[in-house]
């Protein structure tokens, strides 16, 4: 199980800030990405846009292979405009 962090219009979408999701210990990034579209579906509308950090690491969405541990954190963060 890992607990997912929701920013911004991430949060939005998924109508909540943080949950906790089982997902595979072996899993590539985009096939976590796509475990967490399963149950938030409105989230594929920032696809392309959006920031993925896993332990506080920035993680770009492919093929990556991530070993997660129980209690591992998971942030998607869209991109935030500003000056």
């Amino acid at each position: 199980q890992v607990s997912v962090l929701y920013f911004a219009r991430s949060a939005e979408l998924a109508g909540l800030r943080c949950e906790t999701l089982s997902v595979p210990r072996e899993i590539t990034s985009l096939q976590l990405w796509e475990e967490i579209v399963k149950v938030h579906p409105r989230l594929a509308l920032i696809r392309d846009q959006v920031v993925f950090a896993v332990r506080q690491e920035y993680v770009l969405l492919g093929d990556q292979l991530l070993v997660l541990r129980p209690g591992d954190e998971v942030a998607i963060i869209p991109p935030i405009s500003g000056g």
